[in-house]
């Protein structure tokens, strides 16, 4: 075999060994992203919040359920869904399965598109071009009604242009959230205006538009949590993500970073993909614990946190 010969099947050889690690392995590699987040008020105690987003739940997917479910065991002060739970007309029962010991926690939600449409095919090509951010293909309606019922049932708080203010363990928390601006439904208007002065002011949101941020960090908003972007779900180890189907940089598709000169933001590289393309890549399927502390009297010191990643409770495959 010649040198091109031998360099081409080196190449195939790669490329089928990288797919299958992405498809067969890292897309089920649950990790649990931790941070902590100096946003509270001074002399605040601290606050743990569980961040669940983009599970693109199937009915089959018993490992996710199982690993969703035993997030309970952390004992989150609040939960925080930021949406696209559903991936298929009969998923319902699994979210509520997963989510089903967390429902028993203080939690807020907004939707994502997903949860409002099915996935339908698509050619993965079409997110690396421009006009994937103006061109919405949707599937068949999904039933996020009976999703939003259960998860109210349980007391959550539904944040879809609403504004909450409720209290987590001892300490005062001002919610407001949007509808989704993936699909241009976000209408800030309906949420903006005075914030009261409280330990932690909350923006929740799927999609983390720039559009929506800069309002959020304008009214005063202390952290603003979103999915979404999947992190890219394909990474290149040292430059990070690719694409982050929105038009927020590429920098932010995941983690915790600052946005302004007062405001936080946790984007979410969420728990699962779509169907039609069910693989990742230097970007496993994450939960995010963040551990909210006061900040610093001087606000303009920066971030003293730390970020890090873990593996929690994973057992089981995926079907």
């Amino acid at each position: 075999m010649n040198t091109l010969g031998r360099t081409l099947l080196a190449t195939t050889a790669l490329g089928t060994a990288t797919l299958a690690y992405a498809a067969g392995i890292e897309r089920r590699r649950w990790t649990l992203r931790e941070a902590t987040v100096p946003v509270l008020a001074p002399g605040s105690a601290p606050l743990r919040v569980l961040h669940l987003s983009d599970l693109h739940m199937t009915p089959g997917q018993k490992s996710k359920q199982r690993w969703v479910a035993a997030l309970a065991d952390l004992e989150p002060d609040l939960v925080v869904n930021t949406g696209d739970n559903l991936a298929h007309q009969q998923a319902v029962p699994a979210v509520v399965r997963a989510l089903g010991p967390l429902l028993s926690r203080p939690g807020v939600f907004v939707f994502g598109s997903n949860d409002y449409y099915a996935p339908r095919p698509k050619n993965p090509a079409r997110y690396l071009l421009p006009s994937a951010k103006t061109k919405r293909i949707h599937g068949i309606p999904l039933p996020w009604r009976d999703l939003r019922a259960a998860m109210v049932e349980h007391g959550w708080l539904d944040l879809t242009h609403a504004r909450r203010r409720f209290e987590v363990k001892g300490l005062e928390v001002f919610a407001a959230g949007l509808d989704d601006p993936h699909l241009k439904r976000d209408r800030f208007e309906e949420i903006s205006g005075p914030i009261p002065d409280v330990p932690l002011r909350l923006g929740v949101t799927h999609s983390p538009e720039p559009r929506v941020l800069d309002p959020f960090a304008a009214e005063g908003y202390d952290l603003v949590l979103a999915g979404h972007t999947h992190g890219g779900q394909l990474r290149i180890p040292g430059y990070g993500a690719i694409v982050t189907n929105c038009d927020l940089d590429r920098s932010r598709a995941r983690g915790v970073s600052r946005w302004g000169s007062h405001m936080w933001l946790n984007v979410s590289a969420g728990l699962g993909t779509s169907p039609y393309a069910p693989v990742r890549f230097a970007c496993p399927p994450e939960a995010s614990l963040l551990t909210l502390v006061a900040r610093p009297v001087d606000a303009g010191q920066g971030w003293s946190g730390a970020e890090r990643d873990t593996r929690f409770g994973v057992g089981g495959n995926v079907r």
